[in-house]
């Protein structure tokens, strides 16, 4: 009863953040509107800039509670997609496993649908598989036209740095370097 009871706070809180992250993006305005028009026509995407423009950019969001929004949001919009797209062809790859070994297809083909077996087989591991492809290229087309790649690098280059920083020093003196 006490672990339900933390949980249901915790989702509370996490209700709370997201709907003050909201009010945040709804209610402030942009400190200075060129620059948030031009970092809103790219998706609050600074990536693909030189060094010298992003330092400007990356001090505007350091200043900008609206854009520093914004582009969180934007972020987690794209690694939402690419992770939806992983999990599709993780659910396809999941159905070709299942039709390899399952025999209730065969019962199911005969009596419920009329099929023959290798008629029935053939139609469901070539949807499979096109679901597969489909999500494969879904995934290349995220990868491609969106930052998550370098965003969800530089979160992995953040969480092992702490990870490092944590290590006892016995354990960071047999890295090499």
């Amino acid at each position: 009863m006490l672990f339900s009871g933390h949980v249901r706070g915790w989702k509370e809180l996490k209700r709370i953040r997201s709907k003050a992250s909201l009010t945040i993006m709804a209610r402030t305005e942009c400190s200075d509107r060129v620059i948030g028009a031009i970092l809103r026509s790219w998706r609050y995407d600074i990536s693909g800039i030189t060094p010298e423009m992003r330092r400007d950019y990356e001090q505007h969001f350091v200043e900008c509670a609206r854009c520093r929004s914004r582009q969180k949001f934007h972020r987690s919009l794209d690694v939402t997609l690419a992770i939806l797209t992983v999990l599709s062809m993780i659910s396809f790859l999941f159905a070709l496993a299942v039709l390899q070994r399952v025999k209730v297809l065969e019962h199911v083909a005969f009596n419920v649908l009329g099929l023959d077996t290798v008629s029935m087989y053939q139609m469901l591991v070539s949807a499979a598989f096109a679901g597969l492809i489909f999500s494969l290229i879904a995934f290349v087309l995220v990868m491609m036209t969106t930052p998550a790649p370098a965003y969800l690098g530089g979160m992995a280059r953040e969480r092992a740095k702490d990870f490092e920083a944590r290590l006892p020093d016995a354990i960071k003196s047999l890295r090499p370097r």
